[in-house]
């Protein structure tokens, strides 16, 4: 089957993604500490990064995080992304330590900045898969 060339992606859970895929959906975001050395990592993986160790836990996070990088997408890479131009993809530094990628949503484009904080928001993209995302606070 194929998907429609308008349609957009969507991420493909895995053993390692699927319980952070499923908090989401309850709007709650994920990541993961290690039992053994108390590292935290992002994105999810089935051992420690740090140590190695398969001793590895989720642990609810506070959502909140500075602004790394970013870039403004003025170009769609694909029809379904179109309505969204411009939009803002961020390198986002959570408060635990950890960076994730996702999209500012509702920012005034001269608003952004690197050191921005910035707080998790979720958007549900279909009826199985919401995405976390951030919002500006400041």
């Amino acid at each position: 089957m194929s998907t429609p060339l308008s349609a957009r992606p969507m991420p493909q859970p895995t053993s390692e993604t699927a319980a952070y895929w499923a908090a989401a959906r309850a709007q709650r975001l994920l990541i993961q500490r290690c039992a053994s050395c108390g590292h935290c990592q992002f994105y999810p993986r089935a051992f420690c990064i740090e140590c190695l160790s398969e001793r590895i836990e989720w642990i609810n996070a506070s959502g909140q995080g500075r602004i790394y990088s970013y870039t403004i997408c003025r170009i769609a890479p694909s029809p379904a992304f179109e309505a969204r131009l411009p939009y803002v993809v961020a390198l986002i530094d959570l408060d635990e330590g950890v960076r994730l990628l996702a999209n500012l949503l509702d920012a005034e484009l001269a608003d952004v900045a690197i050191g921005a904080r910035v707080g998790v928001c979720f958007e549900a993209v279909s009826e199985s898969c919401t995405l976390p995302q951030f919002t500006l606070l400041d």
